[in-house]
Protein backbone atom coordinates (compact mmCIF):
# COMPACT_ATOMS: atom_id res chain seq x y z
CA UNK A 1 0.00 0.00 0.00
CA UNK A 2 1.60 3.50 -0.93
CA UNK A 3 2.42 6.22 2.00
CA UNK A 4 0.01 8.32 2.38
CA UNK A 5 1.58 11.90 1.42
CA UNK A 6 -0.32 14.70 3.63
CA UNK A 7 1.45 17.79 2.09
CA UNK A 8 1.08 16.27 -1.62
CA UNK A 9 -2.52 15.98 -0.61
CA UNK A 10 -2.61 19.56 0.64
CA UNK A 11 -0.88 20.73 -3.01
CA UNK A 12 -3.37 18.91 -4.97
CA UNK A 13 -6.38 20.04 -3.03
CA UNK A 14 -5.24 23.51 -3.39
CA UNK A 15 -5.01 23.51 -6.96
CA UNK A 16 -8.21 22.38 -7.94
CA UNK A 17 -9.81 24.72 -9.86
CA UNK A 18 -12.71 26.66 -7.63
CA UNK A 19 -15.63 26.95 -9.56
CA UNK A 20 -17.87 30.63 -8.40
CA UNK A 21 -21.15 30.43 -6.72
CA UNK A 22 -22.26 32.32 -8.25
CA UNK A 23 -22.53 34.01 -11.81
CA UNK A 24 -22.00 38.18 -13.11
CA UNK A 25 -25.54 38.17 -13.73
CA UNK A 26 -26.90 36.48 -10.06
CA UNK A 27 -24.52 38.89 -8.68
CA UNK A 28 -25.96 41.64 -10.57
CA UNK A 29 -29.33 40.80 -9.79
CA UNK A 30 -28.55 40.44 -6.12
CA UNK A 31 -26.69 43.98 -5.80
CA UNK A 32 -29.30 45.36 -8.18
CA UNK A 33 -31.88 44.29 -5.37
CA UNK A 34 -29.67 45.21 -2.53
CA UNK A 35 -29.30 48.50 -3.75
CA UNK A 36 -33.02 48.89 -4.71
CA UNK A 37 -33.75 48.18 -0.90
CA UNK A 38 -31.18 50.63 0.35
CA UNK A 39 -32.96 53.46 -1.87
CA UNK A 40 -36.01 52.53 -0.32
CA UNK A 41 -35.20 52.85 3.35
CA UNK A 42 -34.03 56.38 2.42
CA UNK A 43 -37.10 56.96 0.81
CA UNK A 44 -39.27 56.18 3.74
CA UNK A 45 -37.00 57.89 6.49
CA UNK A 46 -36.89 61.06 4.36
CA UNK A 47 -41.01 60.93 4.55
CA UNK A 48 -40.91 60.35 8.06
CA UNK A 49 -38.96 63.28 7.93
CA UNK A 50 -41.52 65.55 5.89
CA UNK A 51 -44.73 64.52 8.10
CA UNK A 52 -42.79 65.03 11.12
CA UNK A 53 -41.84 68.58 10.32
CA UNK A 54 -44.93 69.21 8.78
CA UNK A 55 -46.59 68.28 12.07
CA UNK A 56 -44.12 70.23 14.05
CA UNK A 57 -44.74 73.12 11.36
CA UNK A 58 -48.36 73.40 11.63
CA UNK A 59 -47.54 73.18 15.63
CA UNK A 60 -45.53 76.36 15.75
CA UNK A 61 -48.09 78.27 13.32
CA UNK A 62 -50.30 78.81 16.19
CA UNK A 63 -47.70 79.65 18.58
CA UNK A 64 -46.08 82.89 18.89
CA UNK A 65 -42.69 81.38 20.25
CA UNK A 66 -40.12 82.82 17.08
CA UNK A 67 -41.63 86.41 17.82
CA UNK A 68 -41.50 86.47 21.47
CA UNK A 69 -37.78 85.13 21.02
CA UNK A 70 -36.81 87.64 18.70
CA UNK A 71 -39.04 90.49 21.00
CA UNK A 72 -36.50 89.54 24.09
CA UNK A 73 -33.72 89.51 21.96
CA UNK A 74 -34.50 93.50 20.87
CA UNK A 75 -35.60 94.20 24.22
CA UNK A 76 -31.80 93.14 25.19
CA UNK A 77 -30.11 95.62 22.87
CA UNK A 78 -32.26 98.11 24.09
CA UNK A 79 -34.98 98.21 20.86
CA UNK A 80 -38.87 99.12 21.45
CA UNK A 81 -41.32 96.92 20.44
CA UNK A 82 -42.57 97.51 16.83
CA UNK A 83 -45.17 95.05 15.53
CA UNK A 84 -44.22 95.83 12.18
CA UNK A 85 -40.42 94.59 12.22
CA UNK A 86 -42.10 91.58 14.53
CA UNK A 87 -44.43 90.89 11.64
CA UNK A 88 -42.44 91.23 9.06
CA UNK A 89 -39.76 89.00 10.56
CA UNK A 90 -42.91 86.10 11.16
CA UNK A 91 -43.46 86.19 7.82
CA UNK A 92 -40.14 85.88 6.25
CA UNK A 93 -39.75 83.11 8.81
CA UNK A 94 -42.86 81.31 7.95
CA UNK A 95 -41.96 81.62 3.92
CA UNK A 96 -38.37 79.90 5.03
CA UNK A 97 -40.53 76.52 6.85
CA UNK A 98 -42.59 76.57 3.70
CA UNK A 99 -39.39 76.76 1.21
CA UNK A 100 -37.90 73.84 3.57
CA UNK A 101 -41.20 72.05 3.21
CA UNK A 102 -41.16 72.23 -0.09
CA UNK A 103 -37.46 71.11 -0.47
CA UNK A 104 -38.03 68.06 1.32
CA UNK A 105 -41.33 66.76 -0.47
CA UNK A 106 -38.98 67.46 -3.85
CA UNK A 107 -36.74 65.09 -2.69
CA UNK A 108 -39.07 63.01 -1.14
CA UNK A 109 -40.48 62.61 -4.61
CA UNK A 110 -36.74 62.35 -6.30
CA UNK A 111 -36.13 59.34 -3.86
CA UNK A 112 -39.16 57.83 -4.97
CA UNK A 113 -38.64 58.09 -8.49
CA UNK A 114 -34.83 56.77 -8.28
CA UNK A 115 -36.54 53.68 -5.92
CA UNK A 116 -39.00 53.51 -8.93
CA UNK A 117 -36.26 53.48 -11.50
CA UNK A 118 -33.65 50.98 -10.03
CA UNK A 119 -35.25 47.46 -11.92
CA UNK A 120 -34.09 44.43 -11.63
CA UNK A 121 -33.66 44.03 -15.78
CA UNK A 122 -32.20 47.39 -15.73
CA UNK A 123 -28.45 47.00 -17.31
CA UNK A 124 -25.14 47.42 -15.41
CA UNK A 125 -23.79 50.92 -16.79
CA UNK A 126 -27.72 51.76 -16.02
CA UNK A 127 -27.69 50.25 -12.69
CA UNK A 128 -23.98 52.48 -11.65
CA UNK A 129 -25.35 55.78 -13.43
CA UNK A 130 -28.82 55.55 -11.44
CA UNK A 131 -26.87 55.00 -7.64
CA UNK A 132 -23.94 57.60 -8.38
CA UNK A 133 -27.36 59.84 -9.20
CA UNK A 134 -28.59 58.99 -5.89
CA UNK A 135 -25.53 59.28 -3.87
CA UNK A 136 -25.71 63.04 -5.29
CA UNK A 137 -29.54 63.59 -4.68
CA UNK A 138 -28.83 62.53 -0.92
CA UNK A 139 -25.75 64.90 -0.35
CA UNK A 140 -27.87 67.85 -2.14
CA UNK A 141 -30.39 67.34 0.04
CA UNK A 142 -28.28 67.36 3.29
CA UNK A 143 -26.14 70.54 1.77
CA UNK A 144 -29.79 72.14 0.67
CA UNK A 145 -30.82 71.88 4.46
CA UNK A 146 -27.75 73.34 6.07
CA UNK A 147 -27.80 76.07 3.71
CA UNK A 148 -31.55 76.73 4.70
CA UNK A 149 -30.99 76.62 8.92
CA UNK A 150 -27.64 79.20 7.94
CA UNK A 151 -30.13 81.72 5.70
CA UNK A 152 -32.73 81.75 8.90
CA UNK A 153 -29.41 82.17 10.98
CA UNK A 154 -28.85 85.28 8.45
CA UNK A 155 -32.08 86.44 8.14
CA UNK A 156 -32.26 86.80 12.27
CA UNK A 157 -29.04 89.03 12.41
CA UNK A 158 -30.30 91.20 9.54
CA UNK A 159 -33.74 91.75 11.41
CA UNK A 160 -31.96 92.53 14.62
CA UNK A 161 -29.56 94.96 13.06
CA UNK A 162 -32.39 96.67 10.50
CA UNK A 163 -34.59 97.05 13.45
CA UNK A 164 -31.44 98.50 15.88
CA UNK A 165 -30.70 101.37 12.47
CA UNK A 166 -34.01 101.92 12.43
CA UNK A 167 -34.78 103.09 16.08
CA UNK A 168 -30.82 104.75 16.04
CA UNK A 169 -30.43 102.51 18.87
CA UNK A 170 -26.75 101.39 19.90
CA UNK A 171 -26.36 99.08 21.94
CA UNK A 172 -23.37 98.31 24.34
CA UNK A 173 -20.54 96.48 22.49
CA UNK A 174 -20.49 93.99 25.01
CA UNK A 175 -24.61 92.80 24.97
CA UNK A 176 -24.29 93.14 21.06
CA UNK A 177 -21.30 90.66 21.18
CA UNK A 178 -23.08 88.45 23.36
CA UNK A 179 -26.03 88.24 20.96
CA UNK A 180 -24.25 87.31 18.07
CA UNK A 181 -22.56 85.46 19.71
CA UNK A 182 -24.88 83.39 20.91
CA UNK A 183 -27.25 83.17 17.53
CA UNK A 184 -23.89 81.83 15.77
CA UNK A 185 -23.10 79.16 18.08
CA UNK A 186 -26.15 77.69 18.74
CA UNK A 187 -26.42 77.94 14.61
CA UNK A 188 -23.19 75.93 14.66
CA UNK A 189 -24.34 72.96 17.32
CA UNK A 190 -27.39 73.36 15.19
CA UNK A 191 -25.35 72.79 12.04
CA UNK A 192 -23.62 69.82 13.81
CA UNK A 193 -26.34 68.35 15.36
CA UNK A 194 -28.13 68.00 11.69
CA UNK A 195 -24.92 66.92 10.11
CA UNK A 196 -24.42 63.54 12.50
CA UNK A 197 -27.88 62.71 12.34
CA UNK A 198 -27.48 62.57 8.93
CA UNK A 199 -24.43 60.85 8.56
CA UNK A 200 -25.49 58.52 11.30
CA UNK A 201 -29.14 58.07 9.38
CA UNK A 202 -28.32 58.56 5.77
CA UNK A 203 -23.98 58.03 5.65
CA UNK A 204 -24.23 54.30 7.01
CA UNK A 205 -27.10 53.52 4.34
CA UNK A 206 -24.54 55.50 1.61
CA UNK A 207 -22.03 53.35 2.56
CA UNK A 208 -23.32 50.04 2.13
CA UNK A 209 -24.56 51.70 -1.59
CA UNK A 210 -21.10 52.79 -1.59
CA UNK A 211 -20.16 48.96 -1.24
CA UNK A 212 -22.27 47.37 -3.96
CA UNK A 213 -20.62 50.38 -6.55
CA UNK A 214 -17.67 49.18 -5.87
CA UNK A 215 -18.81 45.53 -6.85
CA UNK A 216 -20.72 46.83 -9.80
CA UNK A 217 -17.75 48.49 -11.32
CA UNK A 218 -15.62 45.04 -10.83
CA UNK A 219 -18.39 43.05 -12.68
CA UNK A 220 -18.42 46.19 -15.37
CA UNK A 221 -14.62 45.84 -16.21
CA UNK A 222 -14.21 42.08 -15.79
CA UNK A 223 -16.95 42.37 -18.68
CA UNK A 224 -14.85 45.00 -20.86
Amino acid sequence: MPEFDLDSFKKTWQEQPVQPKYDNSEILQMLNRKSRNYVKYIFWISVAEFLFFSVLGLFYFFQEEESESFRKVLERLGAQESYEVENNFSHVYLAIKIVSLLITAYFVLKFYQNYRKIKIEENLKGLITRIIKFKRTVNAFILISIVLLLAFTFVLIAFIFYTLNAQNIQPTQANLTIIIVGIVVSTLLTVSMIWFYYRLVYGSIIKKLDKNLKQLKQIDSEEN
